[in-house]
């Protein structure tokens, strides 16, 4: 399990490499599914990769 969501964690960087996405867009952009985007999403926060930032109906994901 650990390898899928580093694997994800790496379809998230790539689609994050072309601009900050919200969470929605980030999910349309990776194919992923909810519980796979989040988890991947968290990796890269654990690592100090990427900024989530609270917007009025989503997330916002950057990368550091």
């Amino acid at each position: 399990m650990t390898t899928k969501i580093g694997e994800n964690a790496g379809l998230v960087w790539r689609a994050l490499a072309e601009g900050a996405l919200e969470s929605k867009a980030l999910k349309k952009a990776t194919k992923l599914n909810d519980k796979d985007l989040f988890a991947a999403i968290g990796w890269l926060a654990r690592e100090g990769k990427v900024t989530l930032t609270d917007t009025e109906k989503d997330v916002l994901v950057s990368l550091q």
